[in-house]
């Protein structure tokens, strides 16, 4: 099991044991409402009491108007996001390159990284939240999605297809032999945050959180030479972000059962980037090079949400979610920080190209439990 989906593992369970710690709590201090028989004006609130906002007096999370042995202690959610991925490193990837003239000659470019989209992909978000007394509350959440790629075959169409880098050329065989590429991406994320819940539909929070990115470059001529051939290039960039953001939320529509909130959250982090490159250079001896740096990084979330009340305690969700990363490290993005000699054969890193750019976006689904 790689280490992050075993760290992915490790959050879930501590979510599944919190909630369950939690659930087994209650059920050993039954509520008690203190009624008396027959005196209809004891009798227990209501359901839309007990939900209702608590900027309107009627009830939440130890505001407004709701006794303290009605509020939920722990609200617990889990959702599945579907999110698709844009922007990159404007980089060439491949150009194609006349017979007839020599391989080094430039040519027309035939793949830029930004032609190589990743489409939608889903992950599973799990959150919990430990509302305290004054409003203050303490959230936990974890998500992860780790299945964007895309596969890229390139045609040669009688020219020559290059990739190049800063002292290296690889060429394919001419007239038959094609370049595939490979591009794979994966994001992790983990939230603590604290919740203020203000006398009004808005509630403030302010916490850590850390960003995983990964992505994953591979170049490889179709069909090998041989069949031990290994790929002419495989680069590899981790970022690992580190920070604290603030943000807020709150209901932008109340209808009841039906309501509609929003979402902000930004920060600034520490963004602490590595790129790792395999270059096969001359009869196909792979040599590799890395480096790391630190640099500011920026992290922020918007989004709409849509929840319908299916009981007292079980409400229905779903939204619309965008995911903003600049200051991070992409694969191919490094191609230009690669240097590659062939007399000695070496490959040294000149640097990490932190510059770029990511945008997520999508929608969420999910259930949400509050007891």
């Amino acid at each position: 099991m790689n280490s992050r989906n075993l760290f992915g593992t490790v959050v879930c369970g501590i979510l599944v044991w919190a909630i369950t710690s939690a659930a087994a709590l209650g059920q050993d201090a039954p509520v008690d409402y203190g009624l008396v028989p027959g005196n209809g004006e004891d009798s227990p609130p209501s359901f839309s009491q007990t939900m209702a906002d608590p900027s309107q007096g009627g009830g939440g999370f130890d505001g407004g108007g709701c006794p303290p042995c009605c509020c939920p202690r722990w609200t617990a959610s889990a959702d599945c996001l579907i999110l698709d991925r844009i922007g990159g490193a404007n980089q060439t990837l491949v150009e194609r390159v006349p017979l007839f003239v020599p391989p080094s000659t430039p040519g027309n470019e035939a793949l830029n990284s930004n032609g190589m989209p990743q489409g939608f992909c889903a992950g599973p978000r799990l959150g919990l939240i430990r509302h305290g007394d004054g409003g203050c509350d303490l959230e936990l959440s974890y998500f992860q999605i780790d299945g964007w790629s895309n596969d890229t075959t390139v045609e040669p169409y009688n020219h020559w297809l290059v990739m190049r880098a800063p002292g290296f050329l690889q060429t394919n065989q001419g007239f038959t032999q094609a370049m595939a590429w490979d591009y794979a991406t994966r994001l992790y994320n983990v939230e603590l945050n604290a919740r203020w819940n203000l006398d009004c539909p808005v509630t403030l929070l302010a916490g850590f959180r850390w960003v995983d990115l990964r992505e994953n470059l591979v170049g490889a001529l179709q069909p090998p030479t041989f069949s031990w051939e290994p790929p002419f290039w495989n680069g590899t960039t981790i970022n690992n972000l580190y920070g604290f953001q603030i943000g807020a939320d709150g209901k932008l529509l109340d209808l009841g059962r039906f309501s509609i909130g929003g979402l902000v959250k930004a920060g600034v982090f520490d963004n602490n980037a590595e790129a790792i490159t395999a270059v096969s250079v001359i009869h196909k001896q792979v040599r590799t090079a890395s480096d790391s740096t630190n640099q500011a990084a920026f992290v922020g979330e918007t989004g709409l949400q849509c929840k319908y009340q299916l009981t007292q305690g079980l409400a229905l969700r779903a939204g619309y979610e965008v995911i903003w990363l600049q200051g991070v490290a992409l694969a191919p993005g490094q191609v230009q920080e690669t240097l590659v000699t062939t007399s000695p054969k070496s490959v040294q890193a000149l640097g990490v190209n932190c510059s770029s750019g990511l945008f997520y976006h999508g929608a969420t689904v999910g259930l949400e439990y509050s007891f």
